[in-house]
């Protein structure tokens, strides 16, 4: 980052407000705006987070998963702990109480860590801010972006809840509807969310996936 972007990324109201919280990066704000619009933290206990680092994202799913454990104490699903995992190639600082892991999640082996971390059980959400490192082409970008998501996708299809939700990062482009549309045959609501604290000249965007149909109706 050259100095001139620096100054101008320490002036961002968004990296401002984010030092001041303490979360480790000001993307936080796009998962907080994702919740509030969408409510997609309601009875997660067991939480994945794909592309963690440097860990803001794993920051608000544990503030929000230990409210929960107060929030839901009633007749309809809940958990009585947390369990939260953080993936990425790069080195995730240690959060407490949170689980890291610095490998590659498209990896045959990933599925036994999960196996292992979840004690076998379906995990309540999945959040992906993986990205793709761009070549600067953006068609080709799009492409192998997309590439990642369905690959997510196979995650949340074995590992996510009935019910559960998926949270994905995607570029803009021609395959985003065929993406949306084969997203749909597995969740009951998929919605395209820019989020406030993404930047204007971005073209990422979100997929926000509710309520994971049960297998056994695909």
């Amino acid at each position: 980052m050259t100095d001139n972007k620096f100054s101008k990324h320490k002036q961002d109201p968004h990296y401002i407000k984010a030092k001041k919280a303490g979360y480790r990066a000001r993307s936080a704000y796009k998962l907080l705006d994702i919740d509030k619009k969408y409510n997609i933290f309601k009875r997660a206990f067991y939480i994945l987070d794909l592309g963690s680092a440097p860990g803001s994202w794993l920051q608000v799913a544990y503030e929000r998963a230990q409210k929960n454990i107060i929030k839901y104490k009633d007749k309809f699903y809940h958990r009585d702990h947390v369990r939260i995992m953080g993936v990425d190639t790069k080195h995730i600082t240690p959060l407490e109480d949170v689980k890291t892991i610095k490998m590659d999640f498209t990896d045959a082996s990933f599925k036994e860590e999960l196996l292992l971390f979840f004690h076998e059980e379906k995990i309540d959400l999945i959040l992906s801010d993986a990205s793709i490192k761009k070549s600067g082409h953006h068609f080709s970008d799009h492409l192998r972006q997309i590439t990642l998501c369905y690959q997510v996708l196979e995650i949340a299809k074995e590992f996510l809840r009935t019910k559960g939700s998926l949270v994905l990062k995607i570029f803009q482009g021609t395959d985003m509807n065929r993406l949306k549309k084969d997203l749909q045959k597995y969740f009951n609501f998929v919605k395209a969310y820019k989020p406030k604290a993404s930047k204007k000249k971005s073209n990422e965007i979100f997929l926000i996936c509710l309520r994971k149909y049960d297998n056994k109706e695909i």
